[in-house]
């Protein structure tokens, strides 16, 4: 049975150099990254057992990327970080965090944690593709046999994300090829039907959430979705 893959999101190379070598002394496969972009790449291309997240990163708030990594994944995340006031802690975990370790900590301490959070973790089953049908001379979109009641905006969008699954396209490009007038819409106009596409979605029954968000890029079509 190969080793679980714990993945390190830690600036610091010293913490990072001990938690690696607690880690691999136990049986497990850690991956270290620096940063939040570093992580949600790592995620994407091999998903990891378990996160072991820093507050603190160079690129995004820890708190950021647990909410960006909870669209998606319900992968156990603990925190490791200096700030140990009970709001932090609170937040923390209200955002989805599964557990919060307070630096400095004891290595044994840190591995026993995280064995305890894998063993009470029971990953979902594997999720289907979506069953989505499109009728473009009608303008209407089926999830299986739920009709997904779109507006004329979020068809458009669907259906260009849709046509060509894993393409990334811009903000920019999404309001050229969708609105009518695009210099009157905003890139926040985007971001809003994107966001109420998904809602519409989940209530037809999504297990899955097919429309993937490149930070800095713009959005892509996953038909396994995230």
């Amino acid at each position: 049975m190969s080793a679980q893959r714990i993945l390190i999101v830690e600036d610091e190379p010293s913490i990072a150099d001990n938690i690696v070598f607690a880690l691999k002394t136990e049986g497990f496969a850690p991956h270290w990254c620096r940063t939040g972009a570093e992580a949600l790449s790592a995620c994407q291309t091999d998903p990891p057992a378990l996160v072991l997240l820093d507050v603190g990163l160079p690129d995004i708030s820890g708190f950021d990327l647990c909410r960006q990594l909870r669209q998606h994944s319900a992968v156990p995340i603990i925190f490791l970080t200096a700030r140990d006031s009970e709001i932090d802690k609170v937040v923390g975990l209200e955002i989805g965090g599964d557990d919060y370790v307070v630096k400095p900590f004891s290595p044994r301490e840190l591995t026993a944690r995280v064995r305890a959070r894998l063993r009470n973790f029971t990953p979902a089953a594997n999720p289907v593709a979506l069953r989505l049908a499109l009728d473009e001379q009608r303008h209407s979109a089926r999830l299986d046999e739920v009709e997904l009641n779109l507006t004329r905006y979020e068809f458009r969008l669907l259906a260009v994300l849709h046509g060509a699954p894993g393409r990334v396209y811009s903000r920019d490009q999404l309001l050229e090829m969708i609105w009518t007038d695009p210099s009157a819409a905003f890139d926040r106009t985007v971001d809003t039907h994107i966001k109420t596409l998904r809602q519409k979605l989940k209530a037809a029954g999504e297990r899955v959430n097919p429309i993937r968000t490149h930070r800095g890029l713009g959005y892509s079509y996953d038909p396994q979705g995230l």
